[in-house]
């Protein structure tokens, strides 16, 4: 997949920058947050405008939610804080993808842009391919939308 990582002159960051960058919708940025599930790092992948949701959270995992320091996320996972993405994570972190990627770009598209490993680079792929290639424990329903 190489040849679909788009890398940018400016920051893609967060999910405003990087729609900005890319020119695409919010919710098409397929955002990538880091969680420590008791001591071991997680990865949950969803869409950029999605927020996680503490008792789905809690329901899903048994645990409550803790995002991973910003100064610990690239020890954690192997990618920098910005450039957290579900390719190419240090062994043991486990990936989940959020249903959110899947309702949230119902108007926008066919194509999602998950982070490539930097902060300023993306990879434009379909839910399917993100599906295919990203390797993942499995779909997960821990966000809420906006209303």
């Amino acid at each position: 997949m190489e040849d679909r990582v788009i890398e940018f002159p400016v920051s893609s960051a967060t999910v405003e920058l990087a729609s900005r960058a890319i020119g695409c919708a919010q919710a098409q940025i397929a955002k990538t947050l880091s969680f420590y599930l008791d001591d071991s790092p997680i990865l949950i992948v969803m869409a950029g405008t999605a927020k996680a949701d503490n008792v789905k959270f809690k329901a899903t995992f048994h645990k409550k939610a803790k995002m991973i320091p910003f100064e610990e996320v690239e020890a954690a996972t192997g990618h920098a804080a910005g450039g957290v993405c579900p390719f190419c994570v240090k062994e043991g972190v486990k990936i989940f993808l959020d249903v959110s990627l899947k309702t949230g770009n119902k108007d926008s598209g066919d194509f999602v842009y998950p982070a490539a490993g930097s902060c300023n680079s993306a990879v434009r792929l379909t839910v399917a391919e993100l599906e295919k290639y990203a390797p993942h424990e499995g779909w997960t329903d821990v966000c809420r939308l906006p209303e």
